[in-house]
């Protein structure tokens, strides 16, 4: 079972809905790598499309069936007599809250899906309307009216380049300097829609092949980027000169901003954002970017620590999530809570794991996309599909073995840990930035990627380390093969309709590195 907290399948494309959002990679790099949509109609397409192919798999491989949505996680426990998770789920349709029992628990919560307001003295005091731009209202009316826009991360970046030419004033609140990019990696990004031509669009159907050649040339790209992270590289130093360039090239309009944005970190130690139209819109004639750090919000807009008020009808926050990764409800098991023990200022202070995917003393819990996840390098999609691929490995040994509760041993997350923590000190990312990397925090622990290349953990999730895992059996024979061989053979055997030859196939399609390779071709 699975429990959506929204009505709708889309997750990140289902909340997003503000001015200007989209995908700051191309779409065709942005999906599955086994239903690939030929058809995107925009080189990086907004949102709506994009949740609408991610709907679209849903119903293509009958995935809603087993999705109940609406449904609101409150706790997880772990029962270590049954060797089983509670899972308190409150329905938010009709208010009612029930508790299921079930085996293994992946939570795939999202890295930005807790979304938070900043926490200003007087914030419920301010009379006009307050979102946070993953809460936007599409009915409230922002043309001609004076609006505040406060973050530049990715959202806060799209939202000003898109809402400046339709709004009367702009106050743009950027407290940390980041780098504005044209592109996140080599293809450039506009504020209107770069279509795709529907003649190349047809071609993609005609010819599966140059399909395929097409993604390839755009895909890889997205994997040859892993040497910009390490501090005084030639390839950090040339991206900063072109970055540098791009920014005194755009702020014509207003050179005084310059010193203003140049950061004092390395490319690449915050997340490089494509800001196609923000540098021209925040030296826009109605556009105020302003550095003071804010005081408090009053009843009719924002005071400044410099005393000056300024007046807004609406106030958009573009201030991130729970970037620290610690669960927004209780996931306890063995006396711990993990919403607790990985906050800062708790027993670990950070996402204490084993390859960001489980962590000691919570046995049969996964984490999907979750801390360390994935790499700088490669697509999200494509990290996604080959960490469910090992957590398929996982619980087809638990099924397989008659394995009763599974958990990373302490050493093995522990030389994890001292791995990630040694490999990021090389890298630019350990310098003085606040990003979602590390939490929020200049300085402090990198958790939010990969301690390496996509490349990398493609290659150590084909063939996991089994002997990094504690186990607990369900027998309690003395025999560790009771379970696992059974009565001495198979089911499938015993069927007279079944193929028991599945591996006698036409030899021309036979790949010699991968034969007998494939887990569900069995006799």
């Amino acid at each position: 079972m699975t429990f959506f907290f929204t009505s709708l399948k889309g997750g990140t494309w289902f909340e997003n809905v503000y001015p200007g959002v989209r995908c700051d990679v191309p779409a065709h790099v942005y999906q599955s790598t086994f239903a690939p949509n030929t058809q995107w109609t925009e080189e990086f397409a907004q949102g709506p499309e994009i949740q609408a192919y991610w709907e679209g798999l849903a119903r293509k491989f009958d995935v809603y069936k087993y999705l109940q949505l609406s449904q609101k996680v409150e706790k997880e426990e772990w029962d270590p007599v049954q060797s089983e998770w509670n899972v308190t789920v409150r329905d938010l349709k009709t208010d009612t809250v029930r508790v299921e029992t079930v085996d293994f628990v992946l939570n795939a919560i999202g890295r930005f899906n807790s979304w938070r307001l900043p926490d200003y003295p007087g914030l419920s005091d301010y009379k006009g309307l307050l979102r946070h731009t993953s809460n936007w209202d599409p009915n409230f009316d922002i043309k001609g009216k004076r609006v505040a826009v406060i973050g530049n991360g990715a959202s806060g970046i799209q939202v000003v380049a898109n809402i400046q030419k339709v709004v009367g004033h702009l106050d743009h609140y950027a407290r940390n300097k980041t780098w504005i990019a044209a592109s996140f990696a080599g293809h450039e990004t506009s504020t209107t829609p770069i279509v795709i031509d529907e003649e190349l669009r047809e071609s993609f159907k005609q010819d599966p092949e140059k399909y395929i050649a097409y993604r390839k040339e755009k895909e890889s790209i997205y994997y040859r980027g892993f040497k910009d992270w390490f501090k005084g590289s030639e390839k950090n130093e040339e991206t900063r000169g072109n970055l540098i360039k791009l920014i005194n090239g755009r702020l014509g309009a207003k050179p005084d901003l310059i010193d203003q944005l140049i950061p004092d970190f390395s490319p690449h130690c915050r997340r490089l954002t494509p800001g196609p139209g923000y540098l021209e819109a925040i030296t826009a004639e109605n556009t105020d970017y302003i550095q003071t750090p804010i005081k408090r919000f009053t009843e009719t807009g924002i005071e400044t620590e410099d005393g000056v008020h300024r007046e807004v009808d609406a106030i958009y926050c573009a201030t991130g999530a729970n970037g620290d990764l610690a669960p927004p409800f209780p996931v306890i098991a063995n006396g711990e809570n993990l919403a607790e023990v990985w906050k800062p200022g708790g027993k670990y202070g950070f996402p204490y794991t084993y390859l960001g995917a489980a962590t000691p003393g919570f046995p049969n819990l996964l984490f999907i996309h979750g801390p360390n996840g994935s790499g700088r390098s490669g697509t999200v999609p494509h990290s996604v599909e080959t960490q469910i691929t090992y957590f398929a490995k996982i619980l087809r040994k638990v099924g397989r073995e008659g394995i009763k509760a599974i958990e990373p041993l302490k050493e093995a997350a522990d030389d994890f840990v001292q791995y990630s923590d040694a490999f990021f000190a090389k890298t630019v990312l350990s310098e003085n930035c606040s990003s979602w990397y590390n939490g929020g925090r200049p300085g402090a622990r990198i958790h939010g990627l990969w301690p390496g290349s996509a490349s990398l953990v493609t290659l150590l999730q084909r063939e996991p380390r089994w002997e990094d895992w504690k186990y607990d059996y369900i027998h309690d024979s003395g025999n560790r093969f009771v379970w696992y061989f059974g009565n001495g053979g198979t089911r499938k055997e015993s069927d007279p309709e079944a193929d028991v030859t599945p591996y006698l196939v036409n030899p021309d399609k036979i790949d010699l590195r991968d034969v007998h390779e494939s887990w569900w071709l069995i006799p």
